[in-house]
Order: structure tokens, then sequence, then C-alpha cells
């Protein structure tokens, strides 16, 4: 029998069969995840979901600019009982991580995106659902009722109002629209590898039309967005205060702190860096969310010491995805939780009200 055959989701496109629950119980960090994705994807698709813009420095930055700062813990704190709630755009989440939006998800598992959606539910967060999505914008919202939908804004408005009203009547609760990528992206790596794209799979939202991303969006150009949705708006890509108060400015309902994960401008500045900067513009005015890099639960405790309302997790989710779909996503994530749980508690960060910016410190700054 065919080992991609959606009649035998426990194998691979390489053959290989996907970790069952007892396996991947028996993972105990986020690390281990890759290299048992990596077994389960061809190389192109592993290329693809793994690459980098240029020379790969602004991916690689992105995890180390967490090495360059340190949790300062506290104690005598009663944390007989620590709650990693909160709420993004008013909507309830059970712990501030969130699944950012990545594209063609049925070549890690030949659920995708159900597989991510069902994860989501089952661990009381949100996904980002991608505009390349290999399912479609209908099955995910009813999944994961209340799901972000990214947007990538097309010169084709007809196509990008469709999206977005489809999204609407799918009952998501914002549109997170990616501004980080309005020319041709300098990828070196896909350029060597072409990604292999099965027969059956495709972007079925846009029904692999040839599309092109619109490059001559300005701020104006939100303007037209809320006329045909009422969705509240996230911006995906901002860096600068600049930027920021710009936002807020026209009306912008939260950013993304994100750099595409590397994949977009080589050598850009690190997402974890620009975000105290960001928060100072927003100055409250807007939710301020944060992607690139993150891994551990101590990732997401230095983020919302630096301000973020709540982080989103992008390859990591393809990791679990591929090793052991749903299972291995919610398994993957269940380990991210537990972490920042514990940090929150060896902090004294109780809530995560009570995550403050004196519970980090740049590596090498810290008070005597």
């Amino acid at each position: 029998m065919d080992p991609r055959s959606e009649a035998t989701p426990q194998y691979s496109w390489t053959g290989v069969p996907y970790l069952t629950r007892e396996e991947l119980a028996r993972l105990y960090s986020v690390e281990e995840f890759e290299p048992l994705a990596k077994e389960r994807l061809t190389p192109s698709t592993y290329s693809f979901y793994a690459g980098w813009a240029g020379s790969g420095a602004t991916a690689k930055a992105n995890r180390e600019a967490f090495w360059r700062h340190v949790l300062l813990p506290r104690v005598l704190v009663d944390v007989s009982v620590v709650d990693p709630r909160t709420t993004v755009l008013g909507q309830p989440i059970d712990f501030p991580v969130l699944f950012a939006p990545s594209g063609y998800q049925r070549l890690a598992h030949p659920d995708g995106e159900l597989a991510t959606a069902r994860a989501a539910t089952r661990l009381g967060t949100k996904m980002v659902l991608s505009t390349s999505s290999n399912v479609t914008i209908e099955e995910v919202g009813a999944v994961a009722p209340g799901s972000w939908f990214q947007l990538y804004w097309f010169t084709d408005r007809g196509i990008t109002r469709e999206l977005v009203e489809r999204a609407e009547a799918a009952g998501y609760g914002a549109l997170a629209v990616t501004v980080d990528a309005p020319v041709s992206l300098w990828r070196e790596g896909e350029a060597r590898t072409t990604v292999e794209i099965p027969a059956g799979i495709s972007s079925v939202n846009t029904g692999d039309r040839p599309l092109k991303i619109a490059s001559n969006l300005t701020w104006q150009s939100l303007d037209w967005l809320r006329s045909v949705s009422r969705l509240p708006i996230v911006l995906k890509g901002v860096v600068t205060a600049e930027d920021t108060k710009l936002a807020v400015e026209n009306g912008v309902d939260g950013l993304i702190v994100s750099n595409h994960g590397g994949r977009a401008l080589d050598w850009a500045i690190t997402t974890l860096d620009a975000l105290p900067e960001v928060v100072e513009a927003a100055d409250g005015r807007l939710e301020v969310y944060m992607d690139g890099g993150v891994r551990r639960g101590t990732d997401v405790l230095k983020a919302m010491a630096l301000g973020a309302r709540a982080v989103l997790l992008g390859r990591s989710v393809l990791w679990g995805l591929g090793a052991g779909g749903e299972d291995g996503i919610v398994r993957l994530v269940e380990l991210v939780r537990g972490e920042l749980v514990s940090a929150m508690g060896l902090t004294g960060a109780t809530t995560v009200e009570r995550i403050t910016r004196d519970i980090v410190a740049r590596r090498g700054e810290v008070a005597a």
C-alpha cells in the first residue's frame, strides 16, 4: 500500500511511521522533535520548512537573542497556584502561546492544518491559518472556532476580498495581515532545492491560481480592508517604533513583532531585540505579540517579561506535526507550557499579569 495514502496516515511521505503517543511521551524537550520530523519529511520539504533568507543570519540571530537574556529567580513567594491563562484580542486562551501561520502542512502529515487546528483546540489556544493552507478556511474554522486568518494581500483585490469574507463567515477571530514580504524574497536554499509538491496537495483557498503579492500597499490601504471586514486587524512583521506609532494612528488592533522567521530580510533585527521598542511605542494602545526563535517555555517567559502579550510558535509546530501529527504538536506544546509554568513559579510570577521586566536582564548586566 502506498505509505502516502490518506488511508494510512500513520506513515509519513518517506515511509517512516509517525511516532505513537507512547513514543511521544518519551520526548522531554522541543529540540528532540526536529531530527525526528526530518526523518519523516522529504529533503525538499525539510529544506522548505527550515529555510531562511540569504546567509541565514536573521534566523540564527533570532535564537541567539534569547541566550543574551537571563531570568532572575525570586524566593519566598506563595506559588502554590500558577495560572498561565490570558486573553488575546479579548479571546481567552489557556496559556500565552499561539501557532504561527505556516503553509503546505500536508507535506508534513496527511491531515495537515486539520491536525494543527485540532491540537490548538485540545490545548486551549489559537492557530493562525496560512493563506497557503492545504485545508480550506471553512474546514479549519469548524474544527477550531475563533482561529485567526493570515492574509497575504494580492494584487487582485477580488481574491483578497473573497478570502477575508470567507474567514469572517467561518467564524475567525482576527485577520493577521503579513506586511513584511511585499517583494520577492531572497532564499538561496529554496532556489537550489525545488519543493516537490505531490499530486493532490495544493493551496486550496486560492486554487493555485497565479497570484502576485501586492507591493504597492500603504497605511491607507487598511481603510479598504476595514470596508470589507469587521474583524480585528493584526499586522504581522512590524519591528520598529516608527511603524508601531503609525499602526496606532491607523487604528490597528495588534502587532506581531516578526521578521518572518528569518525568511525575509537577511541581517534584520532580531524580534526579541525589537520587542521592547515596539512595546514602548505601543504604550498599551494595541496588543503586541512576537514570534521568531521561540523554542522553550523560558523563551516565552523572557518575551513576555519584555512586553509581549503572547508569542507564536512557527517551525516548532511543524516539527511536532512532522514527528507525530496532532499528538506530536500536543506533546511538543505541552512541554513548552510545562516549562513556562515552572519558570513562572520560580520567578514569583504566579499570573501573566505578574510577568514584568524586573524578572529578566541582559546577560552581564545583572546588578550585583
